[in-house]
């Protein structure tokens, strides 16, 4: 469904801002988000965790039961550590000028292209 007029002028005013505030567009172009792969690995280490806690209480060995839940812990830790640590950004991070584009460019070309098909 088309926008209205006003709806265009409050979209196009809205973005202008957000170009405009430095500190948001810094956020968005850092790239702070949560890796799937950290995520995944950490979900592994915590079902090992579990596991060991289980079988620690089974068994009634205190040390193994620590162990898993020092896991746990572990695997919660991995799971929510952002990407943006320069360990994980190394050599893979794209640059706009090299030859990849960054998510925001791709958004506003995925725009440009809606906008031109609604002209017509």
């Amino acid at each position: 469904m088309p926008l209205s007029d006003h709806e265009q002028r409050l979209l196009e005013q809205l973005e202008k801002q957000l170009h405009q505030d430095q500190r948001f567009a810094s956020t968005m172009k850092s790239g702070g988000g949560y890796s799937t792969r950290n995520i995944v690995i950490g979900a592994l280490i915590g079902v090992v965790g579990v596991i060991a806690l289980l079988v620690g209480i089974s068994s009634q060995l205190i040390i193994i039961g620590v162990i898993g839940f020092a896991l746990m812990c572990i695997g919660v830790y991995f799971a929510l550590s952002k990407r943006g640590s320069a360990r994980s950004q190394g050599p893979s991070k794209k640059s706009p000028g090299k030859g990849g584009s960054s998510f925001m460019a791709d958004l506003e070309a995925k725009w440009d292209e809606r906008r031109r098909d609604q002209e017509f």
